[in-house]
């Protein structure tokens, strides 16, 4: 089989997990890791370390980020958008190619990273590494590799040094594997050997155990499930028969899938569900126990946070800097200082909050977004755990504005710090009363008589003004009383994986055939698509602040949100619960692939265009016989040493 180089290439860092304050994973700072340094304890520990490490390359860079939603129900590109976010959405003239793709990221950290484990694993024992530590480069090698087959099909197995060997070698040709051979010989054999030697307890916050490997074990099923099924004719690359080299067919993964989840759910160890949905995101409860990977930063060192300033960030990796994307331009927003509305300031100033933060505005999220996914707002606590709908004056946190104690906004009625400045309207109940006629706001806000605050409803959201993602916002922890350094490093750690994901994976096995069970312990149900599902719907209906009331709000709508799901759940029903429990954390793309339901739910969107309140539609060009796979990056082809038909057999049909 002829091989690749894919360089040991580890970047300077350091992983920080916070329990306590020696809870941390101490890596000294090494440019390159040469073979031989993995024969020793040290070089097995400092492998081990960096595929933490290597998490920060993948998860919050915002370009990465924006593959894995622009182009779906959740995100299409915003105000200030380039080709990297126009080209993913496959509107307005955006075309994905080997060279546009930000699938690189993947490739790119994967890898080094699958060469590390594999290092690693295959010195371990020799150096005295326990079994439960060699599992945690068992869990990174099939984690990188099942991020890679869903992305781009077939992958190469061996990376020159043999099928899942280390390489040590320089060559420069390759051959992908099938699909069936990464699941079968890369995924699969390695997931479950973590499962048996991994604790169910972590060692530190943050490190792989029994529940997270079950969690990404059920999601190979589920996903190579689907890819055996293929109910839509979607093709493979490299081209190769549908077929199991084990003997299986779909239905068993189906059934494997729900057995592994359902497990997890029974025996979670640590793991479990927080009380309320908004304290899942809450930024000062960032590594609670229902999240079960995270890609970890921190305001404590600029050291341990990848060596990224804290007072101005540029955009590149290893910084968490997907919010950004995500971040609408409300300071653009102006109040008065005079009571008939002149003499404008910015009310809503840029601040290293939650809420708000550095407003890139690469993705708006479609109008789809508030009036179907996440249509009821009133029982259902996910709306205001995931978006930021009320943006609050603040204006005197800007030291030069803080002897301003009162400005005048909507109506010209006069607001005070904290008020609302500007409402993202629930529905459309008060459309027919607005009035634009005032364009004082700045932004094309609508003013409803009597109101203090500017609105947008629904059908006016566009690709400027939308409401933030408040769930990935900003936070840092040394703002003092004023605005913070909302240009730096945003310092708070990337959700990967999270417990609850667990039930949904579940549900859908089962909506795809499996035979239930009931499931029993803390999270006890019925173990059918309607009772997992359930169990989120009720978290979902216990309130215990409220964003957009700013204010404790402690209400049960448990009961309503159980009655309210249907009797028979189907697979577009699990799509829908995915995308209100996990909206915007990077799941969508993989979700609409998997279940080859991309065309049919985002096919179309609509959004008003910027300035603009009346929403147009705009189509999607999916090829299927192409764009369900991303592109090899040309980077990548270009590094080949192979005769140019071999690089284009290498590279994905229609590419």
């Amino acid at each position: 089989m002829k091989k690749i180089n894919f360089k040991v290439l580890m970047g300077a860092m350091m992983m920080l997990f916070l329990s306590a304050c020696n809870d941390i994973l101490v890596e000294q700072p090494r440019a390159t890791y040469e073979p031989g340094f993995f024969t020793t304890k040290e070089g097995v520990q400092s492998g081990l370390t960096s595929m933490y490490a290597h998490l920060r390359y993948i998860y919050g860079q915002g370009y990465y980020y924006n593959i894995t939603l622009t182009g779906t129900d959740e995100y299409t590109w915003a105000n200030s958008a380039d080709g990297n976010f126009k080209d993913a959405d496959m509107t307005s003239g955006g075309t994905m190619t080997p060279s546009t793709s930000r699938a690189d990221v993947l490739w790119n950290a994967a890898f080094p990273n699958i060469n590390t484990a594999s290092g690693v694993i295959e010195n371990a024992e020799a150096v005295g590494l326990a079994p439960s530590l060699i599992a945690e480069a068992r869990f990174f090698r099939a984690f990188d590799y099942f991020q890679l087959v869903q992305t781009f099909g077939g992958v190469p197995l061996d990376l020159g040094g043999g099928v899942m060997k280390f390489n040590k070698s320089t060559v420069r040709t390759s051959v992908r594997n099938t699909v069936p051979e990464v699941y079968t010989i890369g995924i699969f054999p390695d997931l479950k050997q973590a499962i048996t030697d991994l604790p169910e307890t972590p060692r530190i916050v943050g490190a792989a155990t029994k529940t997270v490997a079950r969690l990404y074990l059920a999601k190979a099923y589920l996903t190579y499930a689907w890819w055996l099924q293929n109910p839509n004719n979607i093709p493979t690359y490299p081209e190769t028969a549908r077929t199991d080299p084990d003997g299986h067919d779909a239905a068993w993964y189906f059934q494997q899938a729900y057995d592994v989840a359902a497990e997890a759910i029974t025996n979670p160890g640590s793991a479990g569900l927080q009380s309320t949905y908004y304290k899942v995101h809450l930024a000062q409860n960032d590594r609670n126990n229902e999240v079960l990977l995270l890609a970890d930063h921190t305001n404590a060192s600029e050291q341990y946070n990848g060596g990224i300033s804290f007072s101005y960030g540029n955009g590149e990796a290893p910084d968490n800097f997907a919010c950004w994307m995500v971040t609408p331009q409300m300071e653009n927003i102006r109040s008065g200082k005079k009571s008939d509305g002149s003499d404008v300031i910015s009310s809503v100033q840029r601040e290293a909050a939650q809420w708000g933060g550095r407003p890139w505005t690469r993705m708006a999220p479609p109008q789809g977004v508030f009036t179907k996914t996440f249509a009821d707002k009133t029982n259902d606590s996910r709306f205001d755990g995931t978006f930021t709908s009320v943006y609050r004056g603040n204006w005197t946190k800007n030291s030069g504005l803080s002897s301003i104690t009162t400005l005048y906004n909507a109506n010209n009625l006069p607001v005070s710090p904290g008020d609302a400045i500007l409402s993202f309207l629930p529905d459309e109940t008060l459309t027919s009363t607005l009035s634009y006629t005032s364009g004082k706001s700045n932004i094309g806000a609508g003013v409803v008589a009597g109101r203090a605050d500017y609105v947008i409803p629904p059908s006016g959201i566009n690709r400027q003004y939308f409401p933030g993602l408040w769930k990935i916002g900003t936070y840092r922890t040394d703002n003092g009383s004023g605005l913070g350094t909302p240009n730096g490093s945003t310092c708070r750690p990337f959700v990967i994986a999270k417990f609850s994901e667990l039930f949904l994976v579940a549900a859908e096995a089962a909506v795809k055939g499996a035979t239930t069970k009931a499931i029993t312990g803390t999270y006890a149900n019925d173990g059918t698509a309607r009772g997992l599902v359930n169990v989120l719907r009720a978290r979902a209906g216990k309130w215990s602040f409220s964003n957009a009331e700013n204010k404790a709000k402690v209400e049960d709508h448990s009961a309503e949100m159980i009655a309210a799901t249907p009797a028979t759940i189907d697979i577009n029903y699990i799509l829908a619960e995915r995308s209100r429990e996990f909206f915007g954390e990077g799941y969508r793309w993989f979700d609409l692939v998997r279940t080859q339901k991309w065309e049919e739910i985002a096919g179309t969107y609509e959004i008003a265009d910027t300035g603009t309140h009346t929403p147009k539609t705009f189509t999607r060009v999916i090829n299927k016989a192409v764009h369900y796979l991303r592109p090899i990056p040309q980077a990548q082809i270009d590094r080949l040493d192979m005769s140019d038909d071999e690089k284009k057999a290498y590279q994905n049909p229609g590419y």
